[in-house]
């Protein structure tokens, strides 16, 4: 295998799309206009996008025993990603989610978790193999903590570089945050994580100094349409995204982080690895779809 073999542990999803003008409150319904059915999960959308960009990538994730699962391992594989040692789930359905997007290309999504919720450690028995063959483990939180926390443990215990994405949103053990090499929370996320609201850069950097102090080595806070904040070794500050008309935000936070695996397990430094990641994020978000909108290389480097 190449030098820049990517482990991906996460979710896999359906996702089940409408567009509409404007989200519904609550209570509240509302014709909405193009239907969109699209393979997604978190985990399988960075997967792909670190495909694309570059990486030679293996998945490691749970469906159920359905036309679904059976559909979302036959696109992961037609994509060359190593999906060998997939897990399948006799009796929970594999994971859906419900999205909505809005005229302004924002979104609102509703995951059920299906078989992703019941990927736990025990089968995970060939992972140490696995981990031999990786440089770099990426990871996200649409499968159970304990997972997260174990599949980090051994990867840390191996010296491999762990990128945890900490979405969707939820407080994390100091354990688990001690040796990531990287992690990438977006505004919402960081404050979660710190109890620092995170409104501009100045707080921006005081969570990320946070996080570090827990034991992570490196952190990125994504900020939309402005780009992301760095604290690392080599490189303190922000890195602008492009500037352009979104039309569906669904899956950019996942691009950006399998772009970023990528480079980064290519030995890039830092910012430049960011600045790439944003571009790639920033190509996503003018297209519709999660694993659909994810570009390929010589569409950002061109």
């Amino acid at each position: 295998m190449k030098a820049n073999t990517i482990l991906v542990v996460g979710s896999s999803n359906t996702d089940m799309v409408v567009k509409t003008s404007h989200f519904p409150l609550p209570g509240e319904t509302i014709l909405g206009g193009e239907f969109l059915m699209n393979p997604g999960g978190k985990g399988a959308n960075q997967a792909v996008a670190a495909r694309r960009l570059g990486g030679e990538v293996i998945f490691v994730g749970k469906t159920g025993k359905d036309i679904f699962g059976k559909q979302a391992v036959q696109l992961l594989t037609y994509e060359e990603i190593n999906t060998d040692h997939m897990l399948l789930d006799e009796d929970s359905p594999s994971g859906v989610a419900l999205i909505t997007v809005d005229s302004k290309g924002e979104n609102n999504i509703v995951v059920a978790s299906g078989a992703n919720g019941t990927l736990v450690a025990k089968d995970l028995n060939e992972l140490g193999e696995i981990l031999e063959e990786s440089d770099m483990v990426l990871m996200q939180l649409e499968i159970p903590l304990e997972t997260v926390a174990y599949v980090a443990g051994l990867a840390v215990g191996l010296q491999k570089k762990v990128i945890l994405n900490p979405a969707p949103a939820q407080s994390l053990p100091d354990s688990l945050l001690k040796g990531l090499y990287l992690i990438t929370p977006n505004e919402t996320e960081a404050g979660q994580l710190t109890g620092t609201e995170v409104i501009d850069l100045k707080s921006a950097l005081e969570a990320a100094k946070a996080l570090v102090a827990k034991g992570v080595q490196n952190v990125i806070v994504t900020m939309g349409s402005a780009g992301a904040f760095v604290l690392s070794s080599d490189y303190t500050g922000i890195v602008e995204a492009p500037k352009v008309t979104a039309v569906d935000t669904t899956a950019a936070g996942d691009t950006f982080n399998g772009a970023l695996a990528v480079f980064l397990s290519e030995g890039m430094k830092m910012q430049e690895a960011v600045r790439l990641a944003c571009v790639a994020a920033s190509v996503s978000v003018t297209r519709n779809g999660a694993q659909a909108s994810v570009p390929f290389r010589d569409e950002i480097e061109s």
